[in-house]
């Protein structure tokens, strides 16, 4: 019941329509310069790339990963370190993409990496189809939330990314990142706090 769906599955013996299973699936690490420069920086984003998604997007440049679930399954404590990897890379921050369903392990991840010294800020970066109730877990854990906003009109939401729910499902979520982080916050060029909105 972690996003929209509500699919109820129990992850140990089947799968939901994201097609994710009880362990993490990661399907790239990388440092992404070319995130936004807020987010980014002069190193690049600590980009942490989750396979498989809640939204079936036909134009989906990550189809092999977000649609075929393409990636390496990985535990909560190696999640942990390749955060801290990023950090000790040098990244401005740490950007988890797609991440809604694997919260509950990412949480996990981050409190194992913050005993550790991570001490990055967090980038929640979604399609913004999510739950206020998955949201509010991540309060105090995330920094920056940046949701893609893809439709307002239910009918090519339905058609493209068989969500009809879409825009009234996403508006009450980016409404709660607002809430759980406050007004923007810059400093020297990096975005430390607040929601930064995506419209696709």
């Amino acid at each position: 019941r972690l996003c929209p769906r509500r699919c109820g599955v129990d992850r140990n013996r089947e799968r939901g329509f994201c097609g994710a299973g009880r362990l993490v699936r990661l399907a790239l690490v990388s440092l992404h310069p070319w995130e936004e420069p807020c987010i980014a920086g002069e190193k690049g984003a600590g980009t942490v790339f989750f396979s498989h998604c809640n939204l079936r997007c036909c134009f989906c440049q990550n189809h092999e990963i977000s649609h075929g679930g393409r990636g390496t399954d990985v535990t909560e404590q190696r999640l942990a370190e390749i955060f801290l990897e990023q950090q000790q890379r040098g990244a401005a921050t740490l950007d988890l993409v797609t991440p809604t369903h694997y919260v509950p392990q990412i949480l996990a991840a981050l409190q194992l990496a913050r005993q550790q010294g991570l001490s990055l800020p967090v980038v929640y970066n979604s399609n913004a189809y999510e739950t206020v109730e998955t949201l509010e877990l991540l309060r105090g854990q995330v920094e920056v939330f940046l949701p893609d906003l893809k439709y307002m009109d239910p009918e090519p939401a339905a058609r493209y990314s068989q969500a009809a729910d879409y825009f009234s499902v996403a508006a009450a979520a980016i409404r709660k990142m607002v809430d759980l982080t406050g007004p923007l916050r810059l400093e020297q060029g990096i975005l430390r706090r607040g929601v930064l909105v995506r419209h696709l």
